[in-house]
């Protein structure tokens, strides 16, 4: 409840005067306002935690990527969820570069319904015990991915809450999402989070004849 409030407070100090729109939403991040109109001139990494999931269900012990019948899933808000930031994304005009995915159900699924298509990264797919080397591995691969810079765009990644904790120190809900400055040289900067919530809002407030 805190952030819904704190984010309608950013919003409109965001429509009243400039200086107001990079209030911080949080320690460290800038408010959704001025995160889309970053996202609006490309250049940056998106980190979209998949949509909301069944929480009665948990992934099996032997989890076969392909086989959604061995994970937790998404349910239908997830599934709305992930149509809703799409169609913001849309009507905000804000561009896609590349949209990659971990190898798990749900993560796919939030890609093909919010942009309508995805490559499958397996090194976003969930994190071994840290001290496997494959931890290491993707950890590392994840780092390179918040600070590739960006052709064109914004790439998106869609993934897991474990590894963004573990490559960046940031924590986000199902369906926020987390946005990167790339440096290179698997060098980012966090910018700040959008709630899944706040996507119709932001639309209706900063789309194309608002």
């Amino acid at each position: 409840m805190r952030r819904v409030l704190l984010f309608v407070v950013v919003l409109l100090a965001g429509c009243g005067g400039a200086s107001d729109e990079t209030a911080p939403q949080e320690a460290g991040g800038l408010g959704p306002v001025e995160l889309v109109r970053r996202l609006q001139d490309g250049g940056l990494v998106v980190y979209l935690r998949h949509a909301a999931t069944d929480q009665s269900e948990n992934d099996a012990g032997l989890i076969d990527p392909a086989d959604c019948t061995t994970q937790r899933n998404l349910n239908d808000a997830g599934r709305a969820q992930a149509r809703a930031i799409g169609k913001a994304f849309r009507a905000l005009r804000i561009p896609l570069g590349n949209v990659l995915s971990s190898e798990y159900c749900r993560t796919r699924q939030t890609a093909e319904l919010a942009f309508g298509r995805v490559t499958l990264e397996p090194d976003l797919t969930g994190f071994p015990n840290e001290g496997d080397p494959i931890y290491d591995e993707r950890l590392a691969r994840t780092r390179e991915l918040l600070g590739e810079p960006v052709d064109e765009g914004n790439t998106v990644l869609v993934a897991h809450v474990n590894n963004i904790e573990a490559a960046a120190e940031v924590s986000i809900e199902e369906g926020e999402l987390a946005v990167f400055e790339p440096k290179g040289d698997s060098a980012f900067t966090y910018l700040g989070h959008v709630p899944a919530s706040a996507w119709p809002q932001l639309a209706d407030e900063l789309g194309p004849g608002s």
